[in-house]
């Protein structure tokens, strides 16, 4: 009896620990074999987008010939259809011609700076209001009428005096200031290229002409021998004065500037 017990003890001590083993192995972590590890793959990154020009801030710059004269412009992009661009003007010409009797030796001086906003309705066609911020454009003139000659002012005929012949000089200004609007064509900040060529046409209004005539020397009436300063005196004051008017009328119409230009760019 006593042999059956411990057979049957260590029957049960064989089955307790073969089960354990089993348990145990069951919530083990299964690993490979030695001192192999399992590691996961790391993602390939996704390759970086390529930068947009759309994105990128870009300047334009450009030369430009127009009825202001030969120049320069910059434009940057504000918002999409939309740019804002500066530019300026310069040209000199120098003309002589003989008007009523008088000689005058006149000089044309172009001189501006404006500032536009360009929208772009449709392709590169725009729209550009604006503003001359500086108009310097101006006729000047020297004038002079040889002693013993005559000329007319206000229709009155003077005979220039040949011991004190007249000499003067002569101004034409408008605003400083003046509204400009154009439309045309091009793009001097194109979002796909380098390169632009541009046309527009427009007007500026610079306001109506203001004509200065300033005369010194001897008018003298038809027979030569009645003379006057025609610095001082109040008739032939009173005809410059007319004169002038005539001539603010007859410029009239370049209250309005026209503008025609062409010009090429290049987009950095």
């Amino acid at each position: 009896m006593q042999t059956v017990r411990l057979v049957g003890c260590a029957l049960l001590s064989l089955f307790v620990a073969a089960t354990c083993k089993a348990v145990c192995s069951d919530n083990a972590p299964l690993v490979d074999d030695a001192s192999e590890t399992v590691t996961e793959a790391a993602p390939t990154p996704a390759p970086a987008p390529k930068p947009s020009s759309e994105g990128r801030f870009a300047i334009g710059v450009g030369v430009k010939v127009s009825t202001l004269g030969i120049g320069g412009e910059v434009a940057i992009p504000v918002v999409h259809r939309l740019n804002a661009r500066v530019g300026f003007n310069a040209f000199n010409y120098n003309h002589t011609f003989d008007k009523d009797g008088v000689t005058y030796k006149g000089a044309l001086d172009l001189r501006s700076a404006e500032a536009l906003l360009d929208f772009f309705p449709l392709g590169s066609f725009h729209l550009s209001p604006g503003v001359m911020l500086y108009n310097g454009n101006k006729i000047s003139a020297n004038a002079s009428v040889p002693g013993g000659d005559t000329f007319t002012l206000n229709s009155v005929t003077y005979t220039s005096d040949p011991t004190n012949p007249i000499t003067g000089t002569g101004k034409m200004k408008f605003y400083k200031v003046a509204p400009m609007f154009l439309f045309g064509f091009g793009n001097l900040v194109p979002r796909n290229h380098r390169f632009s060529v541009s046309f527009e046409l427009g007007a500026a209004y610079q306001g109506p002409p203001r004509t200065t005539l300033a005369l010194t020397g001897n008018a003298c009436d038809a027979s030569g021998l009645n003379c006057v300063d025609a610095a001082t005196d109040p008739s032939v004051q009173s005809n410059i004065l007319a004169e002038q008017a005539k001539i603010n009328k007859s410029a009239s119409p370049f209250r309005f500037y026209p503008v025609v230009s062409f010009g090429v760019g290049y987009r950095f």
